[in-house]
């Protein structure tokens, strides 16, 4: 997986995909959440996700207290030493991970916890949402870091762009 690349691409279609988004949340054709879901699908039968993690190495989910519980839990930790040990509070109050890349990434970008990781991680990057045009800012910053996002976007446009 060449993540340059993608990053490149995306750096460069920055203003074309808001523009493409926006349009979205202006005039959101009726049909916009089956549309969404096929072309995720479709993106993730080409991008496999275990030749990336790049998520898992740059960016941190935010933990919910049930994240939390449900982690720690699963490693047979209390709660409060889950937390001292994996999790910081950020300027926004949200508790996320002292450092990244994710302690739970493995060698080979599988995840330690994946039967229980935050519902953050469950969700990234967000691609098969209905009503996908809320998240519009979400989703073009999740394009330089996410190729999956960035080749969904592009499928998107490909279809409604005609």
């Amino acid at each position: 997986m060449n993540l340059d690349f993608y990053k490149q691409q995306a750096q460069l279609k920055q203003k074309e995909h808001r523009k493409f988004l926006d349009g979205l949340k202006k005039k959101p054709p009726k049909n916009l959440d089956y549309l969404v879901l096929e072309k995720h699908e479709e993106t993730f039968e080409e991008i496999d996700c275990l030749s990336c993690a790049n998520c898992c190495k740059t960016t941190g989910p935010l933990y919910t207290e049930k994240d939390i519980e449900r982690i720690s839990k699963h490693l047979r930790m209390k709660q409060a030493d889950f937390e001292s040990k994996f999790l910081r509070v950020d300027e926004d109050n949200d508790k996320v991970l002292q450092n990244l890349p994710c302690f739970f990434l493995n060698d080979d970008n599988t995840c330690s916890i994946y039967d229980v990781r935050p519902k953050a991680c469950r969700e990234y990057p967000h691609t098969d949402r209905k009503k996908i045009y809320q998240i519009n800012n979400l989703t073009i910053k999740n394009t330089l870091i996410c190729p999956a996002t960035y080749v969904f976007v592009e499928k998107m446009r490909q279809v409604l762009e005609k």
